[in-house]
C-alpha cells in the first residue's frame, strides 16, 4: 500500500507500577497491583472488585486458539510491547501498522468499579503513565486518557487535562455517576470535547450491564456490543447530537457489520412507535443520519463490515488490530486485510485503513511510513 495503515484501537498492558507509582498518595495502599498466585498465574488485584484480572487474555495476540487461556500466565511472558514503547514499535512494524490509537486494558475493567472516587484516582494515575509511554514516539503512539465522570464539571476539567498531557482522545466510562449521557447536564462536556478537538470513545466492556450473560459463558462474547449500542441509542434518541452538531463519538471494538440494520431499526422505531414509547426528544433528522454523521466504529476481523461498507457511511469506519489482546489480528493483519478488503475501491480501502482515523485524530501522515 502507498499509505500508512493505522490501528484505531490497540491496547496497552499496564506495567506493574502503572498505578502504584502514579496514583494519588491517599490511594496508594489500594492501588491496582499485580500479585503472583499458585493457581491463576499473575493477576491484577483491584481493591473493591471481587475478581482479579488474570493476564492470559491480555496479551494473547498471535497465539493459536488452543493456546489461549485466561489464567496461568506470568507478566514477564507477555508481549513486551504492551508496556515497553521501544518494543512496541517493532511489534507495529511486524504487523505492517504505522501508528496506533492506544487504549487501556485494566482501565477498561476499572470503568465498572462502583467507587467513583477510587476510579478517578486510578484514571488520573493511568493518564500520567500513558502520557509518558506515548511521549517516546508521539507520532506513532497515540494514547487515549480516561475520565471517571464523577460530575460533568469534573469531566470538563479531565478533558482539558488529558489534552494538556498530549493525549489524543478521551475514553469515557460507560456509566456516569450522575443521571445519563442524554441529560443536558453533560452539554458542557460535549462542548469541551469539540473545543479541545478530542474525540470521545466508548469501548466495549465499560458498562455495568455488559457483565451479565445468559447460557454458556461463551455466549457472553455475543452480547458485549450491546452496552455500546445502548449508549449510542441514548445519545441519538436523547438529542445529544441535535444539540451538538460538531460532536464526534467513537464506538470501539464493537464490530461494525451490524450498523446498517441498527440504523434501519432506529429509524423504524422513531417513525412508527415514538408516540407510545413515552417521553422523547423531537429530532430534526432521522436517527440514522445522526449515526452516519457523528459515530465512528472500529472493528478488526469483521468481514461483514467490509462487505457492508456501501450500506453505511464508510467515512466513519476505522480498522483496528486490537494488539495485544486475544481478539487481535496481529501479526497477520496485512494478509487478512488483503483478503477481506479486496472488493473495495481504492478510495474506500484507504479511508478505512488510514484516512478516517488520521482525520479524526489529526495525525500527520507525512511522518508515517507506508505499509509494506
Amino acid at each position: 500500500m502507498s499509505y500508512p495503515v493505522i490501528s484505531a484501537d490497540s491496547h496497552i498492558t499496564e506495567h506493574p507500577d502503572t498505578y502504584t507509582a502514579h496514583i494519588d498518595r491517599a490511594f496508594r495502599d489500594r492501588a491496582p497491583r499485580i500479585v503472583s498466585t499458585s493457581d491463576r498465574g499473575d493477576v491484577f488485584v483491584i481493591d473493591g472488585m471481587d475478581r482479579p484480572i488474570a493476564l492470559g487474555l491480555v496479551a494473547a495476540a498471535g497465539k493459536k486458539p488452543e493456546e489461549i487461556t485466561e489464567a496461568g500466565v506470568k507478566f514477564e511472558d507477555l508481549h513486551r510491547g504492551g508496556w515497553d514503547p521501544v518494543a512496541r514499535l517493532l511489534d507495529q512494524d511486524r504487523d505492517g501498522v504505522a501508528a496506533e490509537i492506544i487504549y487501556p486494558t485494566v482501565g477498561m475493567m476499572l470503568c465498572n468499579h462502583p467507587d467513583f472516587d477510587y476510579k478517578k484516582a486510578c484514571f488520573d494515575a493511568y493518564n500520567r503513565w500513558i502520557a509518558e509511554y506515548c511521549a517516546s514516539k508521539p507520532d506513532r503512539l497515540l494514547g487515549c486518557g480516561q475520565t471517571a465522570m464523577r460530575t460533568a464539571a469534573e469531566g470538563v476539567e479531565d478533558i482539558k487535562n488529558i489534552k494538556a498531557l498530549g493525549l489524543r482522545g478521551v475514553m469515557m466510562t460507560g456509566d456516569p455517576a450522575q443521571e445519563d449521557y442524554d441529560s443536558p447536564i453533560y452539554d458542557p462536556v460535549w462542548e469541551t470535547a469539540v473545543d479541545q478537538g478530542l474525540p470521545l470513545s466508548f469501548h466495549i466492556l465499560t458498562s455495568r450491564g455488559t457483565s451479565k450473560h445468559r447460557g454458556p459463558r461463551i455466549n457472553s462474547f455475543m452480547s458485549i456490543i450491546r452496552g455500546n449500542q445502548d449508549i449510542l441509542g441514548t445519545m441519538i434518541f436523547g438529542g445529544v447530537f441535535e444539540r451538538h452538531p460538531q460532536l464526534k463519538i467513537v464506538c470501539v471494538e464493537a464490530d461494525a457489520g451490524w450498523v446498517p440494520h441498527y440504523m434501519y431499526r432506529m429509524d423504524h422505531a422513531y417513525n412508527r412507535h415514538r408516540n407510545w414509547l413515552g417521553k422523547g426528544v423531537n429530532l430534526s433528522k432521522a436517527p440514522s443520519e445522526y449515526f452516519s454523521e457523528h459515530i465512528y466504529t472500529t472493528f478488526q476481523d469483521d468481514w461483514v463490515a467490509f462487505r457492508s461498507a456501501d450500506q453505511m457511511n464508510w467515512r466513519r469506519l476505522m480498522w483496528a488490530n486490537d494488539f495485544p489482546h486475544s481478539d487481535s489480528t496481529w501479526p497477520w493483519s496485512q494478509e487478512m486485510l488483503a483478503e477481506q478488503s479486496k472488493h473495495l475501491t481504492d478510495e474506500q480501502r484507504r479511508a478505512i485503513l488510514c484516512d478516517n482515523v488520521a482525520d479524526l485524530y489529526r495525525i500527520d501522515l507525512s511522518s508515517l511510513k507506508a505499509a509494506a
